[in-house]
């Protein structure tokens, strides 16, 4: 006989997250995950197995004691931790609307704070760095193309990865003004506008293949040798390969780790340094607020102390006041009264 706990599971998954809370399939799945991890965890820790977990067993120190686990067997980061915690609190605002008599529990639960994330930095590419690695398609052949026309899409557009592998045709608008539709976080759609080289790379693109054919409109725009849809992780090969080229070609201009992130920080760092307002940049990356986009605001503010420093020289004279002096300062303190 199933448990309470996997009743009110399967509902919250399949009933609550699809139909009230409208959430992608991606996110789904993330949340369908943390509970394979915390039943895993339930299993070999406590060895409470999945069929006879029930709400009687779950408090605040469960909770926590799963989070200890993920840091400390799992090696997951603190952002990691907080989002595992995060759909633990949602499932458990879930249940105190759908079994009032866990209310306590379900409050408990809910109110414990996630764990202080530590300041991760924000790698991104100067634009000779962008420029070294679209260089490196090779234009003479059918693949090489698409992968210039994928990557310079993702600079262009400063879009999500998973937002350019979801791209259909029917997303695009090549006539003047161009811009394309991606569907972003929460199933929330942006219209962002295409600068005229990245348009005519795409118009080129889209005619060798016959895609711009009315019935054609709904196939990926990226797909691989097989016609399928690239996934994220074929998006991040393509791009792994022309980053190791150039960095080999542009060493000073290709860090370490090159990510499709790293594209989108990319595009807001150069944006911001060329005067764009910090609003329109929200809006370009899809962020539901300003503060999440402000973090490119430090880093643009650290980068410019940085350069002002090395190129310092310091007009105040050599010789400084002897501050030490008891009796100097005596005499400074007076003469303020």
């Amino acid at each position: 006989m199933p448990t309470d706990f996997a009743y009110y599971l399967t509902k919250y998954l399949s009933g609550y997250l699809v139909g009230h809370r409208n959430l992608s399939a991606n996110t789904i799945a993330s949340y369908r995950d943390t509970f394979k991890l915390f039943l895993r965890f339930c299993r070999e820790e406590k060895s409470i197995h999945a069929e006879i977990l029930s709400l009687e067993v779950f408090n605040k120190s469960l909770i926590l004691e799963f989070v200890t686990w993920l840091k400390e067997c799992r090696h997951c980061t603190e952002s990691t931790q907080n989002q595992r915690l995060t759909v633990l609190r949602s499932f458990f605002a879930f249940l105190q609307e759908e079994a009032p008599e866990h209310l306590f529990l379900c409050q408990s639960i809910i109110n414990i704070e996630g764990r202080k994330k530590t300041v991760a930095s924000v790698n991104y590419l100067s634009f000779d760095g962008i420029k070294a690695i679209l260089e490196q398609p090779n234009q003479r052949n059918r693949q090489g193309r698409r992968d210039l026309v994928l990557l310079t899409m993702l600079y262009d557009t400063g879009a999500r990865v998973q937002e350019i592998a979801d791209l259909r045709v029917r997303d695009l608008r090549l006539s003047n003004p161009s811009g394309v539709n991606l569907l972003g976080k929460g199933q929330k759609w942006r219209y962002v506008p295409l600068m005229g080289p990245t348009t005519a790379l795409l118009r080129d693109y889209l005619e060798e293949r016959d895609s711009l054919l009315p019935n054609n409109l709904e196939h990926p725009l990226f797909t691989n040798r097989s016609g399928q849809k690239l996934t994220r992780a074929g998006i991040s090969d393509i791009l792994g390969r022309h980053v190791k080229t150039a960095r080999q070609i542009n060493p000073s201009h290709i860090p370490a780790k090159v990510t499709p992130h790293v594209f989108r920080h990319s595009k807001a760092i150069h944006l911001l340094q060329s005067g764009v307002d910090l609003i329109y940049i929200r809006d370009l990356l899809g962020h539901s607020h300003v503060k999440t986009t402000e973090i490119y605001a430090r880093i643009d503010s650290k980068a410019k102390r940085d350069a002002l420093e090395s190129a310092y020289r310091s007009a105040a004279p050599e010789k400084r006041p002897l501050w030490t002096d008891d009796a100097q300062i005596m005499k400074m303190l007076q003469s303020l009264g």
